[in-house]
């Protein structure tokens, strides 16, 4: 049963890369992974295209809109590596882990540049 479905950018090479990471841990495949390029994000018109571009945007099994760090940490937690981003959601550095994120969403493609050497994906989304 899918407990999380999660879209993300797929022409963003890090943010590609980072799915294809979790997907790999997910052994009771309860994770869906929708790139928000590709035809299958047609099946949820509930979810903003601009809006997922901007901050990653997922729902949970119950139809809960989650946001940002917490898509993050819930995507993980499944996976039973939740606790590695924890932290970002205690109390105290919560307002700052948000703050960085929006900022890392924005930049995405610069940042994949650094990490990765490239910044979008050549053929429109990456290969997982």
């Amino acid at each position: 049963m899918i407990k999380l479905t999660v879209f993300y950018d797929g022409t963003c090479p890090l943010c590609s890369k980072e799915m294809s990471a979790l997907a790999a841990k997910d052994h009771q495949r309860v994770i869906q992974i929708v790139d928000i390029y590709s035809d299958a994000f047609s099946a949820y018109p509930q979810i903003d295209a601009n809006a997922a571009n901007t901050v990653l945007h997922a729902l949970d099994d119950k139809g809960q809109l989650l946001l940002g760090l917490d898509v993050t940490h819930r995507a993980w937690q499944l996976v039973g590596r939740g606790w590695l981003y924890a932290p970002l959601r205690w109390p105290l550095i919560k307002p700052f882990a948000d703050r960085f994120y929006l900022f890392f969403a924005k930049n995405r493609y610069r940042f994949s540049f650094w990490l990765t050497g490239k910044s979008r994906c050549d053929s429109g989304t990456c290969v997982k």
